[in-house]
């Protein structure tokens, strides 16, 4: 006899599997990524400058497959070279991925019309017996696989046009607008090529798609971090608050609670209530996270897609040996294909580049197709990065620093101080064309036009200057991060720059206003885009802010730091020696001269005025007040 159950549940395992190798598919192929055919006039101003920087760049292909990643453990010498290359002409964007591209699209189509076909085949037989119920209740969970929130498993014909999806989405006060957050790591703020063509320190260095998103939105020029290190940064991100409100100061511990043993069955209550992702997601945007969380937060997250990856540069994951960058790339583009249509999204990739690989002797390892990238080029090296300039940091600055320490596995020399440069631009480069290949995805989804794209940055990085090398510490190199957004909001100001003070604490009332959601109270930042939506927003904006850091192990070792930074002057304070120095920054951006103990009348009372502000604003940020800064 016939056993229909049987026959549904086979059914059923038959559809699962079908999608879930169509997610996989998309996940392996190498980045997924290239150009398709459809929406090639959307957006074209700002499709030609992101097509014309990639095919006139030198940009890192990262096509590799096993065999050219095999070698990676050896690829990398102290002088930059290479022992096995890919091409010495990398492949462009627009060969070999868009073969890939175009393989991946005819799976996914083939699947489409396979999975209407077997549903269709499921219902009508389902109709004849008087099952439909039935059948509903069994294909629910692949909707909801999905990301969709009806009785079919996969729609492919009769979606409603993107108006009309427009339309649903603006519901109460949202805006419907997609929102991408492109984070990488350790990028100081000239490690752009745009930075550079106002100010060419370095000509050397390539960003281009990065430069096309700046020329259709805005970079700011003047963006800070609140703390410079990974993990304080990051939460900042999540919350909007300085770290003395959200109190996680070492990577283990959310909110300096201590390392639980096991997983918690709940967030902590400041999770839920501030982070930006909880929020988005409880007011109907599908979340996604691809890559570095760089919190240990052991309880279930409110995120849909979450795929994390950290403190590695080379992996081998199934059959392919995958660099970091590449895999954040095609977790990301994984989220793009797989996301549901009929709601908006908001995705965050954390690029763990250009993160140095802490106790690997070669420090920062880029793809092996990028080593001929600036292999014949002369990095510059900073007008700080001296042995004088050492010796001018203040006292407790000695070799057990470690700042000084990763100098020396970095910078000691010229020779090594190339090689690394060398490396670190070659990873940087990677993370611009990774993102030109996710903003692709978007342009062929027609969804360009729809999405708010905003890159920046964890925190800064010493690339010798002062004899250092990292983060920390309250100077400009440290402190100072990339920040470009491109808003379809923006009526005008394209490719121009802001040169007001931007903060990390910002970045989350920015995304949280892009969705049309207000921010919570606790919130301690502003919106962004008030200064290119709103011509008297700059009046009233910030001219000074408050910088922390805590101490990391021992004084010796990273000793805590404060500021209040200006654009003119600079006030520093180590806490765990009382010393205290003042830099005029418009006639010593490098920061060499201490003034603090100036008799000069003016300066006396720059000094005096600064001090006393910085009391105030530390008095503030550690206190209780709801307060936006």
């Amino acid at each position: 006899m016939f056993n229909i159950r049987k026959f549904l549940t086979v059914m059923s395992a038959l559809l699962l599997g079908v999608l879930v190798y169509v997610n996989i598919y998309a996940m392996k192929q190498d980045g997924g990524r290239g150009k398709g055919a459809s929406a090639r006039d959307e957006n074209g101003g700002f499709l030609r400058m992101l097509e014309k920087s990639i095919s006139s760049s030198s940009i890192a292909s990262s096509t590799n497959d096993a065999s050219d990643r095999s070698s990676s453990n050896t690829a990398f010498l102290q002088d930059g070279a290479s022992i096995e290359r890919i091409s010495e002409e990398p492949i462009g964007f627009d060969a070999a991925d868009n073969i890939r591209i175009d393989k991946l699209l005819r799976k996914v189509s083939e699947a489409d019309t396979f999975l209407n076909d077997v549903e269709g085949k499921l219902r009508s037989f389902a109709s004849k017996i008087g099952m439909e119920n039935y059948v509903d209740h069994k294909l629910e969970p692949f909707a909801k696989h999905k990301g969709g929130g009806g009785g079919s498993v996969h729609t492919t014909q009769g979606e409603p046009s993107k108006e009309k999806m427009r339309e649903q989405r603006q519901t109460k006060d949202l805006t419907g607008l997609n929102i991408l957050l492109l984070y990488a790591d350790d990028w100081t703020h000239h490690t752009l090529s745009s930075y550079h063509k106002t100010q060419p320190l370095n000509t050397i260095l390539k960003t281009p798609v990065l430069d096309a998103l700046a020329e259709d939105g805005i970079r700011f020029t003047h963006n800070c971090v609140t703390t410079s290190v990974c993990w304080i940064s990051r939460a900042t991100l999540f919350t909007g608050q300085y770290m003395s409100r959200h109190g996680t100061k070492e990577p283990c511990c959310w909110s300096g609670m201590k390392k639980p043993k096991e997983k918690l069955e709940k967030a902590p209550d400041n999770w839920n209530e501030l982070s930006v992702y909880e929020i988005l997601a409880k007011n109907g945007y599908h979340v996604g996270h691809a890559g570095k969380w760089g919190v240990y937060m052991p309880w279930p997250k409110n995120v849909p897609f979450n795929v994390e990856e950290d403190g590695w540069h080379y992996r081998k994951l199934g059959n392919k040996m995958w660099h970091i960058t590449e895999k954040n790339e095609a977790d990301a583009l994984r989220f793009l294909v797989t996301r549901p249509r009929d709601k908006p999204f908001f995705l965050n990739v954390a690029f763990y580049a250009t993160h140095a690989k802490d106790g690997d002797v070669r420090q920062y390892m880029p793809q092996n197709s990028s080593m001929s990238m600036y292999a014949h080029d002369e990095i510059p090296v900073p007008a700080t990065a001296t042995d004088e300039a050492w010796k001018k940091m203040p006292y407790f600055f000695t070799e057990r620093n470690e700042g000084r320490a990763r100098w020396h596995s970095r910078f000691e020399n010229h020779t090594l101080h190339q090689s690394m440069m060398k490396n670190y631009y070659r990873m940087a480069t990677e993370v611009d064309t990774a993102c030109g290949v996710i903003l692709e995805e978007l342009r062929r989804q027609g969804e360009l036009d729809n999405t708010v794209i905003i890159f920046t940055t964890d925190n800064g990085n010493f690339h010798a200057e002062h004899g250092l090398a990292d983060k920390w510490y309250p100077h400009q190199e440290s402190i100072r991060v990339p920040l470009i957004i491109r808003d379809p909001r923006m009526k005008g100001g394209k490719g121009s720059t802001n040169d007001a003070f931007t903060l990390n604490i910002d970045l989350a009332p920015t995304i949280l206003g892009a969705a049309g959601l207000p921010s919570p109270k606790k919130m301690m930042g502003r919106d962004i885009s008030q200064l290119y939506l709103s011509s008297s927003a700059k009046e009233h904006w910030r001219s000074e802010f408050f910088y922390e850091h805590p101490i990391v192990s021992h004084a010796a070792y990273i000793p805590a730091s404060e500021a209040l930074v200006r654009k003119n002057y600079k006030y520093m304070y180590w806490p765990n020696y009382k010393y205290e120095q003042l830099f005029d920054l418009v006639n010593d951006p490098g920061e060499m001269e201490d003034i603090f103990n100036s008799t000069k009348p003016d300066v006396v009372e720059i000094r005096n005025d600064m001090k006393r502000r910085f009391e105030e604003l530390k008095n503030l940020v550690q206190s209780d007040a709801i307060v936006t800064l």
